[in-house]
């Protein structure tokens, strides 16, 4: 089979034999500092690059050069994303999973792990538990069985979350991240208000996929890599990618996810909203130790300095998978989304103290919301509960539009602002509240636009004296 971008095949938009000669190319062309320098201008035009360029400047090992990488990232994330930063928690409804996923304690075989699936009365407990920290929007995760976790459980349950209203609290983005499925169950979770469709990969290498996925429906490789064409053919615009780092090499995986993004930007007209890049961790039965290809923290960083390179619009996420140390570096490099407060247990949110018998990875972030926040902000991060261009129908192509044109610095911005001073006034501690009040009076002199500048000034008022919800 050969490469085409267009096709709907995955064995020819993710062609193993185009990955492999990549990554030859680049290896033979690591040190050509001539090379590297004319893609980094090409890049610095931020107008993105494809896979092969930007393996060349993943294989690099020059330190000059590496360095001048890490720059160029920054100034891209910049540009794009300016200093805000997403916040969203996961909600797990169901450990309850018939595959055979060997890099998962929810796999079918595991006898010991105590399986829940949550009922509707308990999902609104735990929303309105992640409502009182302050979250306004959700990633809802599910273990895939159609007896147990149909996806009439998963329409039931996004209904449910954006029905409850619990003092100024309210949840009002639910992304999906569930198995695989058909065009027509897509179009009804499209029809049901979702706003992500999330899907990783795990890996792009068909051989080791395979291997990682013995039993089970998600076994079917070409099912579940084809599986964003047909939620975009179901009218979802807006898919996260991602690959589980850790279960193959790490360079195919980097050339894998470009191509797949690079594939639905050709043949759907827009490319993934978000690429996550998580790292394999460990949990019950699951010892990272077992599986030869982890990464250390400085090539997880060079992986997502060069993933902002190639893909300047595209939000990027990373978890409480990783430690405060190695989120503060990504976030620089390139990272837009993370996840604060967050509990990987089905009804972890409920319990003071974290539930660990139903937990799919060990969380290496622990803090609060609040500590997060805070943390964000003196590191003069703004934090940001904003749904406003899902809300306003600024999704798929849309929102790139906006992206691109640089109206992002007055769109997103303030609602940045205003998402924030709804958490200061309702959830914040005295202390996070103070180092908030003082970011937001300095940010606002950054939007551009004098009028929209005003108008925001105004609705943080408003906000202090009870009105909320305010977006432009």
């Amino acid at each position: 089979m050969s490469y085409n971008i267009m096709s709907s095949k995955a064995e020819d938009f993710i062609n193993d034999e185009e990955i492999l000669e990549t990554l030859e190319y680049a290896e033979a062309h690591k040190n050509d500092k001539a090379l590297i320098e004319s893609i980094l201008n090409k890049a610095a035009e931020c107008n993105g690059l494809n896979h092969r360029d930007a393996a060349v400047l993943l294989c690099c090992d020059i330190p000059e050069m590496n360095k001048k990488i890490e720059d160029l990232a920054k100034e891209i994330k910049l540009k794009f994303y300016g200093n805000r930063i997403v916040l969203f928690a996961p909600l797990y409804l169901s450990n309850y999973c018939i595959n055979g996923c060997t890099y998962c304690p929810y796999h079918g075989t595991n006898k010991h792990i105590p399986r829940k699936k949550l009922t509707q009365d308990e999902i609104r407990r735990e929303v309105i538990a992640l409502q009182d920290m302050g979250h306004k929007r959700l990633a809802i995760e599910s273990g895939e069985d159609p007896k147990n976790n149909p996806l009439e459980y998963i329409l039931e349950s996004i209904n449910t979350i954006y029905s409850i209203k619990h003092k100024n609290g309210a949840i009002r983005r639910v992304n999906v991240n569930i198995a695989a499925t058909t065009v027509e169950e897509y179009t009804k979770l499209k029809n049901a208000g979702i706003g992500t469709y999330i899907l990783f990969q795990e890996t792009y290498n068909k051989k080791r996929y395979e291997q990682l996925h013995p039993t089970g429906p998600k076994s079917n490789y070409a099912y579940h890599t084809e599986a964003m064409d047909r939620a975009m053919d179901g009218g979802i615009d807006d898919v996260g990618c991602g690959v589980l780092y850790g279960l193959g090499t790490y360079k195919y995986e980097f050339v894998g996810q470009l191509m797949h993004a690079e594939h639905l930007e050709a043949a759907k007209g827009c490319g993934p909203h978000t690429i996550s890049v998580p790292r394999l961790r460990a949990a019950d039965g699951i010892d990272p130790n077992a599986f030869p290809d982890g990464i250390d923290d400085e090539t997880f960083a060079k992986i997502v300095a060069c993933i902002r390179i190639a893909v300047p619009y595209t939000g990027m996420i990373v978890s409480t998978r990783e430690s405060q140390k190695s989120r503060e570096r990504v976030l620089a490099l390139g990272v837009s989304q993370i996840s604060g407060g967050s509990r990987t247990s089905v009804g972890g949110y409920c319990e003071e103290e974290r539930p660990e018998d139903t937990t799919q990875f060990d969380v290496s972030d622990r803090r609060t919301l609040d500590e997060v926040l805070k943390w964000l902000m003196e590191m003069n991060y703004v934090p940001s509960f904003c749904t406003a261009c899902y809300r306003a129908g600024r999704t798929g192509d849309r929102f790139m539009s906006l992206v691109k044109s640089g109206q992002i610095a007055n769109c997103c911005h303030p609602n940045a602002l205003m998402t924030l001073k709804e958490y200061l006034e309702d959830y914040a501690s005295p202390e996070t509240k103070k180092v908030g009040d003082a970011l937001i009076q300095k940010e606002l002199l950054t939007i551009p636009n004098p009028l929209v500048r005003s108008r925001c000034e105004q609705y943080l008022k408003e906000e202090v004296n009870g009105k909320r919800d305010f977006r432009f």
